[in-house]
């Protein structure tokens, strides 16, 4: 059988993972974690910090250290809940939907020039895959934990 993840860590360099900022925006530099937090903003409406983290399957404390860094790059507005005050929503700002949107766009035109290496075929075969492998993962839980 072929060495999966040996498969796993090539994709994962040519991805960036590995890179200390994937992203830079206007002059904005952006971790990969960083990325991550703005797409679940910006794709839930008004979630709170707790939910954010869930989604991501990070620790609180680690988590909160991140979007501390957001707010200070204006990126990432925190307020409490009306419901309940113990509660924090996380929003971007107009800056933040700017750097989201402009990083979507560069993950998308980055995943057109692969899939235009592919037919048809090879691209549906790949996207399936890939969400076979997720709901595997989801079943399985984290590696490495």
């Amino acid at each position: 059988m072929e060495d999966v993840r040996q498969v796993l860590q090539v994709m994962t360099r040519r991805f960036g993972f590995l890179n200390k900022n994937c992203c830079s925006v206007a002059g904005i530099d952006v971790s990969l974690v960083q990325s991550h937090i703005l797409y679940e903003i910006d794709r839930q409406h008004k979630p709170s910090v707790q939910e954010i983290a869930d989604t991501l399957g990070t620790d609180i404390t680690t988590f909160s250290r991140q979007v501390q860094s957001l707010i200070q790059k204006k990126l990432v507005k925190k307020s409490a809940s009306d419901q309940d005050r113990r509660v924090y929503i996380l929003e971007l700002t107009t800056e933040g939907k700017f750097v989201a949107t402009a990083i979507d766009q560069q993950v998308q035109d980055y995943m057109n020039q692969i899939f235009s290496h592919m037919n048809e075929f090879e691209k549906e075969t790949v996207i399936r895959s890939l969400k076979l492998l997720n709901a595997s993962m989801e079943k399985t839980g984290v590696c490495c934990s």
